[in-house]
Parts: structure tokens; sequence; C-alpha cells
């Protein structure tokens, strides 16, 4: 018998579960399917949200051949046979065919070259399921012929609203006398997953006896689901609470609640590089300049952990951990580069001044191109003063150092260089 997941897969749009901002009337991807031509796109979200249901209901909706690969399984020969039959499609019934990648975030730098150029040709259409960033998991070439649309985890509505649809719907559910008395066990057993979510009700539903009105409880469901609720899902809701408690230990400078969370991640089978790529991060974004070595000793962990492996790497993951949770802290670059680019919006492209452009050709250097440029090992303390900015921009300040010791040494020097003119 088809699980009750797949029964309840919706078949239009309006049937369709959450993601109104990408799905609902006047949204850009429901705007597209009506229009009747999509781009290539990356749905990034949790698990359980609707990403394989939305790729199948475009292509049936299109009325377009729908191929699909798993990137677990599949290799560069599968992906190269699937765009192959999907150009004999094209050829004989001319039909843009769609091609479905779940877990792309999975494929190698090799996999996802194989798909370009089917993809710059227009043979497929890519639609793409990721669980994972895809600025760090999607080859930047494939990343820019994609548009990236992200799905919302289902609220309690959405979810409570799924069960009541089955027991009301379903071919076998919707014959048989059901009553939810409780939703809370189900919802926190799922996670957020609707799948997770529809097969816990089916295997609840499989325990009832012949002609018996069944009566949903929360004590029902931990007595039926042997499996603890609170367990950590990696590639579930909490993935993301947990990696986020873990962050702010961190940037709280909680050196203990740090390695626990560390240790619930580890535990439950968390990506080790993973881990260490936001540590990296955080290294720059909430250390930065009050310890520059923190950065160092974070990227030297990814290595580290990426030579090893587990079970060793929990040993390097949490030396670095505590290390970053018990640094003096400072955002000043992460503010600074955020200001920059703020301003950069704001007042688009001004010109380089001349005395800091290049010149390697003589009509260059006729047109004063590095004219008055002052070379600064020609001057004591190797510093001498000039405007660097934009004409517009003269003085303005965008990096601003933080309260700790060694910002303030900078900022002394600053002061000292400056003599007053950006104000430190």
């Amino acid at each position: 018998m088809t699980p009750l997941a797949e029964r309840m897969r919706p078949l239009t749009l309006d049937a369709y579960v959450g993601q109104q901002h990408l799905v609902g009337e006047g949204a850009v991807l429901r705007q597209a399917i009506e229009r009747g031509k999509i781009p290539s796109f990356i749905l990034w979200g949790p698990p359980g949200v609707g990403k394989t249901t939305l790729a199948q209901m475009i292509a049936r909706l299109l009325d377009k051949p729908f191929f699909q690969l798993s990137a677990i399984s599949a290799g560069v020969k599968d992906v190269r046979e699937a765009i192959e039959q999907a150009d004999k499609q094209n050829l004989f019934q001319q039909r843009g065919a769609i091609l479905f990648i779940d877990e792309i975030h999975r494929f190698s730098k090799s996999q996802q070259d194989a798909l370009l150029g089917a993809v710059e040709r227009g043979i497929v259409t890519l639609i793409g399921a990721t669980t994972e960033n895809p600025s760090f998991e999607v080859i930047p070439a494939l990343l820019s012929r994609c548009q990236v649309y992200v799905l919302k985890p289902l609220d309690k509505d959405e979810l409570t609203g799924l069960v009541d649809r089955a027991l009301r719907e379903d071919e076998l559910l919707g014959k048989q006398e059901t009553e939810v008395w409780e939703y809370e066990a189900l919802l926190l057993y799922s996670g957020g997953d609707a799948r997770r979510l529809l097969n816990a009700l089916e295997l609840i539903a499989n325990y009832r006896k012949p002609g018996e009105k069944l009566i949903i409880t929360n004590d029902l469901v931990k007595s039926l689901i042997q499996e603890n609720p609170g367990l950590y899902d990696k590639a579930g809701e909490q993935h993301y609470d947990i990696i986020s408690a873990f962050i702010k230990s961190m940037r709280g400078s909680d050196p203990n609640a740090s390695v626990y969370w560390l240790a619930r991640m580890l535990d439950g089978g968390e990506d080790i590089e993973f881990i260490a790529r936001r540590m990296v991060i955080l290294a720059s974004e909430d250390i930065g300049l009050a310890n520059p070595n923190a950065l160092l000793l974070a990227t030297t962990t990814m290595d580290a952990v990426r030579m090893i492996g587990m079970p060793e790497a929990r040993i390097i993951l949490s030396q670095c951990a505590i290390y970053l949770a018990t640094s003096a802290k400072s955002n000043s670059g992460y503010m600074a580069i955020n200001q920059a680019l703020s301003t950069v919006k704001q007042t688009g492209s001004l010109p380089v001044p001349l005395h800091l452009r290049n010149a390697p050709t003589q009509l260059m250097k006729q047109l004063n191109y590095g004219q008055g440029y002052q070379y600064a090992h020609d001057f004591e303390g190797n510093f001498v003063q000039q405007d660097n900015l934009p004409a517009e921009l003269n003085g303005t300040i965008f990096y601003h150092p933080g309260a700790n010791a060694a910002e303030e040494k900078v900022r002394g020097k600053l002061r000292d260089d400056w003599k007053g003119k950006y104000g430190y």
C-alpha cells in the first residue's frame, strides 16, 4: 500500500500547504508557473516542507517531461544519461524537460559541472532541492544560473491542518472514525517535517482495533512511537535551532554552553565540516580584530577535522569552541563592511581618484592617471596622509574600533597617523 505521505501529496497549488510567499496568489513562483515559463532554481529549506512535491507539481501543471535524480545515489554518468533523455524529449516532442536533483548539495563539483552545459543551452530546466545553504554547497557557476527560493518551516496551524485533512480526505483514514484530542506530541515528534508527521499518524492509525473509534492523545502517541521526540535531527528543525544556540553561546562567551551544544550536534551525527565552517564565520564576525588569531585557529580547525575525521575531530572542535567562547569579542569588521556596502548602494559607482589609478600606458599617464600618488614607504613610519576615498566620501568613517585592548591600540595608531581626520 502506498504510504499516507505519498497519498496526501497535493495536486494543485491551492492545495499546497505552506510557502505562500512563493506560491500564494501573486507570489513570484506562482506567477512564473501561471505564465508557463519557469527559470532554473534551487529550493532551500528544511526537510518535509514540500520541495519534491512542488517540483513534481510544477512539471505536471506545465505538462513537462520530469526526470528525477537523488544526489545520494546518482553519479556523473546518471546525470549525463538524464540530460541525453531530456534532449531527445525536446527533439521529438518540443517540450522543455525538468530535471529535479534532490539533495543537490551532496553533488560533487564534477557532478555539478556536468549540469552546466545543459542548463545554459536550455536542454533542461533544473530544479534543485537542498537543506544546506546553496552559497556554500553549490558551485558559483551553477548558482549564478539559478534562482534560489527559500522555503520556510511549516507552522503549527499548517501541520495540524495536514493531520485534520488526512483524517478527512484520505482514502483509508477517511473511512475510519478518528478524533484528535491533543496534537502536541505528534507535532513534537515530527519536528516540523510534514512527511514524518503523516508517517507517525499512519503508524498510530494502524494500531486501531477493528470497529473501534480512535482517540489520539499525547500519551497514546508517546506510547506507540518509541523514538525520543527530542532526538537531534541533523536535517530538521533541531539542526537550525541547535547550531543557533551553539553560535550564540560562543558569542556570549559561555564555554560550558558552547561545549554542550557542540556535544548535542556530534551525538546527533551533524556534519563536522558544517560545525567548523560556522566557527570560522563567528571568528571573523564576532571576534574579529579583538583577537585576529581566532580566525587562524578556526580555519586551521576546519582543515584539521577534514584530515582527521570523527571521533578524534571532537577534541579539535571542542578546543576551538572553548577558545572562541573565551576570546575577547568585537564585531567592528562586520559592521564596517555592512556600512560600506550600504554606502556603495546609496552612492553608486563613484570615480576612483586620479592619483590612485593605475597608469600602465602612456595615454593614461597623459590623462594624469597616478599623478600625485605618494608611496607610503618613502615616508617616515611608512605612512603619509593622503585622500584614498572618492572626493564625495572624503572623511567618511566605516571602521569604529571596538572597546577591547587590541583595538584600543589600533585606535591610538589611527589617531596619531590621521591626526583627527577620521575622528579617532
